[in-house]
């Protein structure tokens, strides 16, 4: 009980400073009145040792340990309860146990949970024993409280706008601190529609391409803002090291590649149906994939460049992204043309 409402306390504490307390190390919000079980015994002689000794407050799994105090198994509550009493504990118990390592922090262990979707999860040194047990209990509330927090101004963000920035300023203040980040946009429009009179020629020759022009900006927009969001929330758990970075590059890129290539294949596949060109389908197809592969790359690399140069204003994320975007897409989309037809 001391260590559940210590727990407690340490969460609220931390509660308001951000999210600095996920690198905390996981075993210092554990309990400690878990129910141990040792292997050698029957169910009966278990739930007699239960009743005498209790199981502390909250009982989600019971713990079988072996004579070194290593830990060898789990038992749900259900199944001991139901099982008969001369059965030995070692036939009913899970042995196949996920562990928390001891020096695993709070976030770590947060992704356990997500990934293995247990009530509660125990936690071991290096030679197996127990140290403690983490439940789902004590995420419930730092998890909402955080979803809340970091929604309102993921919104806001990315069409943009700073609750931070704008609170109690006047109606020329949000202006003049809006209107230098739409210039990016206006700017980009410009440039796409300077690009648009450079290629006329070829939108003249092929009709087509100037068809399917909007729906191949919307598609590399609407990818940019996805890897936008997936960067904004990656950067709520910690400022990332160049290596973390990588890793998410990698992975972006891998998803991004696919979505291209579907994404280019079906639309390629309904130009081609629709006007019967083979080269300007080509075009199109080949356009789509390469306009989503650098969208995703510039929607996960913008805010994690802002972060790392301590840039405040991540309002300025969305539209630098969308007008890189843009200008990226119709690059790709009129050399393409020029080179395929």
């Amino acid at each position: 009980m001391v260590n559940q409402e210590k727990s407690i306390k340490d969460m609220s504490k931390h509660a308001g400073n951000g999210t600095d307390h996920l690198k905390e190390p996981a075993l210092r919000h554990a309990r400690q009145d878990f129910p141990i079980i040792r292997d050698g015994v029957t169910v009966g002689e278990a739930l007699n040792i239960i009743r005498r000794e209790g199981v502390g407050e909250r009982i989600i799994y019971f713990y079988v340990i072996n004579d070194d105090g290593q830990l060898v198994g789990i038992i749900p509550t259900r199944r001991l309860l139901t099982s008969m009493p001369h059965v030995p504990v070692a036939d009913i118990m899970i042995t196949d146990v996920i562990t928390v390592p001891y020096r695993a922090t709070v976030l770590e262990a947060c992704e356990m949970f997500v990934k293995h979707k247990f009530f509660a999860l125990p936690i071991v040194d290096d030679e197996g024993r127990m140290r403690g047990v983490i439940d789902i209990g004590f995420f419930t509330e730092e998890t909402i409280d955080l979803a809340e927090r970091q929604h309102v101004e993921d919104v806001f963000q990315l069409i943009g706008f700073g609750i931070s920035q704008l609170r109690g300023r006047s109606a020329f203040g949000i202006f003049r601190f809006r209107f230098p980040w739409l210039i990016a946009t206006m700017a980009s429009g410009t440039i796409c529609a300077m690009l648009a009179g450079a290629y006329e020629a070829t939108l003249a020759q092929t009709l087509i391409l100037a068809f399917f022009l909007t729906l191949v900006l919307g598609l590399g927009e609407s990818v940019s803002i996805q890897s936008m969001t997936v960067a904004l929330q990656n950067l709520h758990f910690g400022k990332p090291t160049w290596n973390t970075y990588l890793k998410w590059l990698r992975a972006e890129a891998s998803a991004t590649l696919l979505l291209g290539a579907a994404c280019g294949a079906l639309v390629g596949s309904v130009a081609y149906l629709w006007r019967g060109e083979g080269f300007p389908a080509l075009v199109i197809g080949v356009s789509v994939l390469l306009a989503i592969l650098t969208a995703g790359l510039l929607g996960l690399s913008i805010p994690t460049l802002l972060d790392a140069i301590r840039e405040d204003s991540k309002i300025a994320a969305g539209p630098i992204t969308l007008a890189l975007t843009d200008i990226a897409t119709l690059l790709f989309y009129f050399n393409a043309a020029v080179i395929l037809l």
